[in-house]
């Protein structure tokens, strides 16, 4: 046990007590203080545990002679400490102990009784200093009116109300501990101060040091009166610190070297840190500014945050890609199934960095309906590469600052979305996700997409310049991928800047593979369920995707297969006991599991009306199936389009009506017919709002059927886009169109002879059991969609090009 030597000049010894202390740096707690204490260290954090355990709250708070010792033993601190009582406790958020003691009385510390799990000393109370006589009663009153001229010269709140106190206090002593408090006294000082045996060797020792600061004061107030025409009050202040820093170096009242400032250490770190020489010069610029302002001052903080983030951006750090194109693929298709386009493009791309690694990255932009994948898309690339990933969401932007950021001028600055994403990222080569990029607002406060038009250029991106950095950064490495439901609502130029691959919706096949080898896995850990608990029989999740789902992507699946789990989960705990066996979910019990089905299945009508024709449409959200309604109206003699539909749907319509008129003597149609005879389309689902020139064939269609009082075959659909003269022009989205025809039962196809090179893209399974007929003109359309004599006959097998498909 370690042992301090106890001074000889106690004589009659107070009762041995045993106490838990708390070392501390750098201060001295007197008796009759308050003083509060920031507890950080384990072992001190458990000594103040202990204290409280006591039913006085009692402890000894000692002084260590060397700041720098982290664990201190007894030998480190000073031999006499302060006996002190816990009047208030709180924690801070760093988990720090925020601890207010009252002095009691002085301790001299004799041995340790245990130092784990905290230092514990056993310690005796050393007699309160108590001589009397004129000296004593002189110091004390002289003491009493230098404190009186301390309201004149220091501006700290509450000064008056602490001077009150000292005036009330009768006691010589305590009048010294408290006034020794407000000094800026060396830790030798005061530890010299709290061992003086008599009153009057503490009273004439702080007299003296604060007659010392009061001189200082007095000077401090004469420098500022005459510097008080030139200098503005923010400078006055700083200045005047300085000028009390010589003072009191010049009276050898500073101790010690002093530490680095803060401006000091910024352009150390600066001078440092891996910048281009451009951006060092302008970072030292701002140092340089930084050191002549207070930090009062407004500009201090904004100066000094900037030049945080300029040390923070990586500037030429860059992590390295992995360009092992097995593992890219192995990476890509665990996490994807299908959209073996978008792997090919990555691996193109790592494949040209492996030749030559200075080649820029793509800008790709992935455009699908919702839940097919896009935005996972983007973190299983950069997975593969071993890039950081950071995405933004660009839904909903409207202000240009949140990309390009704001000036500094303006109060509460920052810098845009993409300089804070590369400063997250640590390195200037992440993989940038920019989501929704179709659903960028324009208003008064400028337009994103413009924006944009920077960011996404590999020629004018390697100097990207944000508002708030105002220095070029090179954006040139990132590797932006860009998200899109529609590419409508994108400005041309933005697009142009894209390579643009399509994720179109999945046939029943793909999403019943990715159900099993993703959704169901995923939300099967996430309830904490095993195949020992729950297990699906195969026809489970193809019920589900025809009864309780309509979608192009597995969004909604992925909801009911989680509302299944979680029904799953409650049944499971719930129950009294473990089951024995595994539940298995039937295609029976999904009523039970998940309520009603939503949809019923999506079936061809069997039969249509004369007038009606099945048409084909492309949505956000995949391909629908489109019933056309047309009628004449006796008496009548306008075009009537309802079913809320767009311009350029009922210019489709106006054209289709005027063609007909034009070839009615070819078709065998009375001319009269369109003079006393109004039309009337219709689109049900009118709610919807519908557009596009896809339907052009099927208006048409449906008009010969009500005109020729001959109805369309009910087993074909139809979509593409019509001409005045009569020719059948290519339209897009055909592979939702021919699955939304497969999902309905549609077999016989009728598409535009230039999108014949589309059906490529069509899963294999689904175009074996179509039968797709491409035409060239309106008259070939009608020729095999109207169901009359001679039109009834399917294409001859010469005509057949592969499996299920006619060519006219």
């Amino acid at each position: 046990m370690e042992k301090q030597e106890e001074p000889r000049v106690q004589q009659v010894h107070p009762p041995v007590t045993t106490l838990p202390l708390v070392p501390v740096k750098r201060t001295v707690v007197f008796p009759h203080t308050m003083v509060p204490l920031t507890i950080g260290r384990k072992r001190s954090i458990a000594a103040v545990e202990a204290a409280m355990n006591r039913e006085d709250k009692a402890l000894i708070v000692c002084t260590q002679r060397d700041a720098n010792q982290e664990e201190p033993t007894l030998g480190d601190l000073y031999p006499v400490g302060t006996k002190a009582v816990i009047k208030q406790m709180g924690k801070s958020s760093e988990g720090h102990l925020q601890v207010l003691v009252q002095g009691v009385e002085r301790v001299f510390l004799l041995d340790a009784v245990h130092t784990d799990p905290y230092l514990a000393v056993r310690a005796r109370a050393l007699p309160e200093p108590a001589d009397t006589g004129p000296e004593v009663e002189a110091l004390h009153r002289a003491l009493l009116d230098l404190v009186d001229q301390l309201p004149e010269l220091i501006t700290i709140p509450g000064v008056s109300d602490i001077v009150a106190v000292l005036r009330a206090e009768q006691n010589p002593l305590a009048v010294a501990y408290r006034v020794v408090s407000l000094l800026n006294l060396s830790v030798d000082r005061l530890q010299k101060l709290l061992e003086q045996n008599t009153q009057v060797e503490v009273l004439r020792e702080v007299y003296a040091a604060l007659s010392h600061e009061v001189q200082v004061l007095k000077l401090r107030h004469q420098i500022a009166s005459q510097a008080k025409a030139e200098i503005d009050k923010s400078q006055r202040e700083y200045f005047l610190r300085q000028q009390l820093k010589e003072i009191q170096q010049e009276l050898g009242e500073l101790e010690g070297e002093h530490e680095e400032s803060d401006v000091a250490l910024l352009k150390k770190r600066i001078e440092e840190a891996d910048l281009p020489e451009l951006v060092k010069t302008e970072a030292l610029k701002e140092v340089k500014r930084l050191s002549k302002l207070p930090p009062a001052a407004p500009d201090h903080q904004v100066i000094r945050n900037y030049l945080e983030l300029v040390l923070e951006l990586p500037w030429n750090t860059m992590t390295e890609d992995n360009l092992d194109l097995a593992h890219v693929r192995k990476v890509l298709d665990e996490d994807h199934y299908g959209i073996q386009d978008v792997k090919e493009r990555i691996l193109e791309h790592l494949a040209v960095l492996k030749l030559n690694p200075s080649a820029k990255a793509p800008i790709l932009c992935l455009v699908g309906p919702p839940g097919v994948g896009k935005t996972s898309l983007g973190q299983s690339i950069a997975r593969a590469l071993g890039r950081k990933f950071e995405r933004i969401s660009l839904g909903g932007l409207h202000d240009e600052a949140e990309l390009r950021g704001h000036r500094r001028t303006y109060v509460g600055a920052m810098p845009g979305r993409i300089i804070q994403a590369l400063r997250r990222a640590g390195a200037k080569n992440p993989v940038l996700m920019l989501d929704e990029v179709d659903k960028v607002g324009r208003d008064f406060r400028g337009d994103p997409a413009s924006a944009l038009l920077e960011i996404l250029d590999p020629a004018q991106n390697s100097t990207f310049r944000d508002n708030y950095l105002d220095l070029p950064f090179d954006l040139s490495r990132v590797m932006f991928i860009t998200t899109a439901n529609t590419l409508e609502t994108i400005a041309r130029p933005l697009l142009d800047r894209m390579e643009v691959i399509r994720l179109p919706g999945y046939s029943l096949q793909e999403k019943i593979e990715i159900a099993k080898r993703y959704l169901w896995p995923r939300r099967m850990a996430e309830a904490g369920l095993t195949e020992q608990h729950v297990r699906l029989e195969d026809d489970v999740i193809p019920y589900i995707i025809n009864r309780y789902t309509r979608e192009a992507g597995v969004r909604q699946l992925e909801q009911m297969l989680g509302r299944l789990t979680r029904k799953v989960a409650l049944r499971l705990t719930e129950a009294s006991e473990p089951p024995k066996e595994p539940i298995v979910i039937s295609k029976e019990d999904l009523q039970h599991w998940l309520g009603t089905e939503r949809f019923m299945p999506e079936e061809a009508r069997k039969e249509l009306p004369i007038g009606v024709a099945t048409g084909l449409a492309w949505t956000e959200t995949g391909g629908e199936v489109l019933y056309v309604e047309s009628t004449l109206l006796p008496g009548g003699s306008d075009l009537t389009i309802t079913g809320h539909v767009g311009d350029v749907m009922q210019e489709s319509a106006y054209a289709a009506r005027s063609y007909l008129w034009s070839r009615a003597e070819a078709m065998g149609l009375d001319i009269s017919l369109f003079k006393r005879n109004g039309i009337h389309i219709h689109i049900p689902e009118g709610a919807i709002p519908k557009d596009g020139p896809s339907a052009g064939v099927t208006m048409a269609t449906a008009l010969a059927s009500a005109l020729l009082r001959v109805p369309v075959r009910s087993d074909t659909a139809m979509t593409g886009e019509i001409s005045l003269s009569g020719l059948v022009l290519p339209v897009g989205g055909i592979k939702e169109k021919l699955l939304a025809a497969h999902r309905a039962g549609i077999r016989r196809i009728i598409l535009p002879k230039a999108n014949q090179k589309d059906i490529q893209e069509v899963p294999e399974e689904v175009r074996k059991d179509l039968q797709l007929l491409f035409v060239e003109t309106i008259d070939e359309v009608l020729d095999l969609a109207l169901a009359k004599e001679g039109a009834q006959a399917d294409r001859s097998p010469e005509e057949s090009v592969g499996a299920g498909v006619s060519s006219s």
